[in-house]
């Protein structure tokens, strides 16, 4: 209008002008190709069935499950003594020995029946809490990544679980376990100690929603009182499906787990 004043042909106008153009985004960046492999420079290894059941299994677990990790040293001086013990008794009677895995996979089993908030799987609106304890026990094979079960886990004994464990895991090498030997887990073990890696994070074998990495024993110094004393030190990883697991209890789990650890007695009676 005259003077400056806005008048209503002011506003007329300028609601039927056509608003300027938004300036173009600038297109993002073309992702760069990969590099190309020279010619006959590599040799091409099929996948086993195997693999490529555990490639698309596991791909779908990291996708779809979100991962939370717990990690805890675990004192396991008093474990190893005992495991001693037990063996020198297993082999007066001719039977065989008991390693530091069955004796997790018992302690496992028997933190899971005290806290049976691990035992779980997520299906969609509603937590499955499983009533059997099965151990899944991670098995690397020249043809991919075996995981037979321990099936009632919490009910067999130490040397029932070792024996039974040294023969699946035998029949996995073989490849001849059976569709029941790998089914029904409800929790798995894996264990990369005897390769002397000391801490790692394991991916969660579906459908179940937590694994355990279990890594070396090693010799650590402890304050005992004013004293300094050389202890076993086992550093344990849990990976949890934060749908199902939350970190207070997955934490109370491995508290629990270190506990029966700690003082192996407790894991046998």
């Amino acid at each position: 209008g005259p003077n400056g004043p806005v008048t209503k042909q002011d506003v007329e106008t300028a609601s039927s002008a056509t608003a300027p153009a938004a300036a173009a985004a600038p297109a993002a960046p073309a992702p760069a190709a990969p590099a190309a492999v020279p010619a006959g420079d590599y040799d091409e290894i099929p996948l086993t069935n195997i693999q490529r059941v555990s490639a698309t299994r596991l791909t779908e677990s990291k996708q779809q499950a979100p991962h939370i990790y717990l990690t805890s040293a675990i004192d396991v001086t008093e474990l190893l003594a005992f495991r001693a013990q037990i063996n020198k008794t297993l082999d007066e009677t001719g039977s065989g020995k008991v390693s530091v895995n069955d004796l997790l996979v018992k302690a496992v089993a028997t933190a899971l029946r005290l806290d049976p908030a691990v035992n779980v799987s997520f299906a969609g609106d509603k937590l499955l809490r499983h009533k059997s304890i099965n151990i899944g026990i991670a098995v690397a094979t020249d043809a991919g990544l075996f995981v037979p079960v321990i099936h009632d886990a919490d009910r067999k004994s130490v040397s029932a679980i070792a024996a039974e464990g040294k023969e699946k895991a035998g029949r996995a090498r073989d490849r001849k376990l059976k569709g029941e030997d790998m089914s029904g887990g409800t929790f798995t073990i894996s264990n990369l100690g005897m390769f002397g890696i000391e801490q790692f994070t394991a991916v969660i074998n579906p459908p179940e929603s937590a694994i355990l990495a279990v890594g070396a024993a090693q010799d650590e110094l402890k304050l005992d009182g004013e004293k300094v004393v050389s202890r076993k030190i086992l550093r344990v990883t849990l990976s949890a499906d934060h749908r199902s697991i939350d970190g207070a209890v997955a934490a109370r789990f491995l508290q629990q787990l270190k506990e029966l650890i700690e003082h192996p007695l407790r894991i046998v009676t």
